[in-house]
């Protein structure tokens, strides 16, 4: 289970907060994501409108459905007000595709004095981030 989440403050643009999402035996920890969610107490929730993927298996696509399930559930119990986005829509806003390394470059772009983004791994993190900054440019402020 892979997966990673990003906070970000628009009083003060040059800051994120990207991490791993917390798990435990491969699953989402849903009450340690429901803690970190309620201790940075954010305004709204963006969570990027996901499906399975082709040649994807079986158990493979139930494990990610759970997965954006317990985000989901998580974020609607503690009553965020939610967006979701296709990877596409939010990508386009950056002129990105689906190479996880160009989400990367574009988050140390706009965040240089961030370790969040290090690893070449850091992918998700950086494509977390972005869906964050996305959601504060388009849907809070309307800008295209």
């Amino acid at each position: 289970m892979s997966g990673a989440i990003a906070f970000y403050f628009r009083s003060r643009p040059d800051l994120i907060s990207a991490e791993d999402v917390p798990t435990v035996d491969g699953e989402i920890d849903a009450a340690a994501l429901k803690r970190r969610i309620e201790q940075m107490r954010p305004d709204m929730a963006v969570i990027e409108r996901v499906g399975a993927m082709p040649k994807q298996g079986v158990s493979s696509t139930f494990k990610f459905g759970q997965a954006y399930g317990t985000v989901r559930g998580v974020v609607a119990a503690l009553g965020i007000p939610t967006h979701l986005v296709t990877p596409s829509v939010w990508k386009k806003h950056f002129a990105l595709n689906s190479e996880k390394e160009k989400a990367r470059n574009m988050a140390i772009l706009h965040w240089p004095d961030s370790p969040h983004f290090e690893r070449k791994k850091d992918h998700g993190r950086a494509e977390a981030a972005l869906l964050a900054r996305y959601g504060a440019d388009v849907i809070l402020e309307g800008r295209r």
